[in-house]
């Protein structure tokens, strides 16, 4: 009997921020095979006598390819297994839950998508900066970092900085340089407000913010490193109003804003 592979988004960080039925099927899987950000006390809610596979994977190096990974879903499925791909996120937001999907249905394994909270939203909630705003913000972009030296998305870059209010760049800080400078060049002002926020939703989170000309020195300055988002848009400027998490949990600690 055929077992069924579940890809679950486990949320941008904050255990208690997985959805009710990713976690009921935490519970529940026989195999759950996790990537390296998803955080290790959501684990605990697995059954006894789960078999737990580390996926993860840094930056420049990759601890299982992803043609291993898809292979292990359906084995683990045609051995009649309930199994979790446990994603950072959400699964369909470059987490690459499109290919294991298909891989699925290639081979005829049933399987169900439990999105997750991308951390686009969540890291930018966390850092009080609404992504949308009835006065700031009509129209949002989730974009990769790893674009910024694609070719074939070179034409992409004079939309995003004329067409859209607000961008959110995932896996970007060591694009950073390539970014701005395709976003001025394109006719986003040097001006436009600019976030990077560290462990976005965990105890840890930092938050630093400047300009699209400046950013590259206040990240160079704060110690900025992977994993962090980018928030690029006017509503940036809310974080110095709204930031409400990190003010509760480190009042002491201020936010770099220059």
């Amino acid at each position: 009997m055929v077992g069924k592979v579940y890809l679950v988004g486990a949320g941008p960080g904050d255990p208690e921020l997985i959805t009710v039925k990713g976690l009921r099927c935490l519970q529940q899987a026989d195999v759950i095979l996790y990537d390296r950000l998803v955080n290790p006390e959501l684990l605990e809610n697995a059954k006894k006598g789960a078999q737990l596979v580390y996926c993860g994977k840094l930056p420049h190096y990759h601890t299982m390819k992803q043609e291993t990974i898809n292979h292990f879903l359906v084995k683990y499925a045609k051995k009649g297994y309930q199994v979790v791909r446990l994603k950072g996120g959400d699964p369909f937001v470059f987490g690459r839950g499109g290919e294991e999907a298909e891989e699925c249905a290639k081979h005829n394994v049933p399987f169900e998508i439990v999105p997750g909270i991308t951390a686009g939203i969540a890291a930018s909630a966390y850092a009080g900066i609404p992504v949308t705003h009835r006065t700031m913000s009509k129209s949002f972009a989730f974009i990769t970092g790893h674009q910024a030296g694609d070719v074939e998305a070179e034409h992409q870059w004079a939309h995003l900085a004329k067409g859209v209010d607000t961008i959110c760049v995932y896996m970007g800080v060591s694009h950073l340089s390539t970014i701005t400078k395709h976003l001025i060049v394109n006719g986003k002002s040097p001006q436009t407000p600019i976030a990077l926020i560290h462990w976005g939703t965990l105890i840890d989170q930092r938050t630093v913010v400047g300009t699209i000309e400046n950013i590259e020195e206040v990240v160079e300055r704060e110690q900025i490193t992977n994993p962090s988002m980018i928030v690029i848009g006017e509503v940036v400027k809310l974080n110095k109003k709204l930031n409400w998490f990190q003010e509760e949990i480190v009042p002491n600690i201020p936010v770099a804003s220059r």
